[in-house]
């Protein structure tokens, strides 16, 4: 039963803040550290449920994913950023790029998660939140341009800043929405791209999660399931809400506050045991 309660927390946790440019990994990994969950299986199942909203993001953007499929037979390299192709390849490109440097990040991040105390690993996903909400800061005073389309560049730059949000704390929407934001796009095309290239992104990291623990890492297929099916749940009923709240909310105090507060939480704890 505490498996299940955990699953259900997680995946109520992962639903509404994978959409807000807040680590969902970073405070979903200091939800289970809370809970008692080992802070090297919570860096894994973060990564692990992450897979029930990409079910939402695939779903919500259903169209945008069969124009880029659709663009596949046609795709030439003299015209890999035209048209329908661009998205593409932007994925595939930015894909690549995140593989690069996100797996070695990965073992770093869980060998180092194995060998601090509950306490200190949620201090220090803290201090990564308040680096998160300076990126987010600097990114809204940049003014926007009109662009829309993906280049060779912009996959090149955001694929390689997602790879860094393998580590908790790092938010992959907020890095990669503030990477779009400072190649001048405009926020709901920001968005949009930042969630497209989040599918493969998030289901690569689940495998390699389950590849590394020999399965479904640190509770049973029993809750997993249970916590996937209600993160894409909540994920997809809290997707249009969110967006709204993204256009009105700075979410870099969010960052500071989730943050200073995972600081002291996690001092505090570390003190105490």
């Amino acid at each position: 039963m505490r498996e299940y309660l955990i699953a259900i927390v997680a995946g109520v946790v992962q639903g509404i803040v994978e959409w807000l440019p807040v680590s969902s990994q970073g405070n979903l990994s200091m939800v289970l550290a809370i809970m008692r969950v080992d802070p090297e299986a919570a860096v894994q199942l973060a990564l692990f449920f992450q897979v029930g909203t990409t079910l939402s993001a695939a779903t919500y953007y259903r169209d945008d994913i069969a124009t880029a499929l659709s663009s596949v037979p046609d795709w030439r390299p003299s015209s890999a950023y035209d048209g329908d192709s661009a998205i593409a390849t932007y994925v595939v490109v930015a894909s690549l790029m995140t593989g690069i440097i996100g797996i070695p990040l990965y073992v770093f991040a869980v060998d180092l998660a194995g060998q601090v105390s509950g306490g200190l690993f949620v201090a220090g996903i803290g201090v990564l939140l308040i680096l998160t909400g300076v990126v987010q800061l600097a990114s809204e005073s940049v003014s926007m341009g009109g662009r829309d389309d993906p280049t060779l560049v912009d996959s090149l730059v955001v694929g390689s800043v997602q790879g860094l949000a393998i580590l908790p704390g790092i938010s992959r929407s907020g890095v990669t929405m503030s990477a779009l934001l400072f190649r001048s796009y405009e926020p709901p095309a920001a968005f949009r791209l930042s969630f497209l290239l989040s599918i493969p992104a998030s289901l690569g990291a689940a495998a390699l999660t389950m590849a590394d623990a020999g399965g479904v890492p640190g509770i049973g297929v029993g809750p997993a399931a249970t916590a996937l099916a209600v993160s894409a749940a909540v994920g997809y009923l809290t997707i249009d809400a969110l967006m709204r709240v993204l256009e009105r909310i700075p979410f870099a105090a969010v960052c500071f506050g989730l943050g200073g507060l995972a600081v002291v939480g996690g001092g505090l704890v570390s003190v105490i045991a």
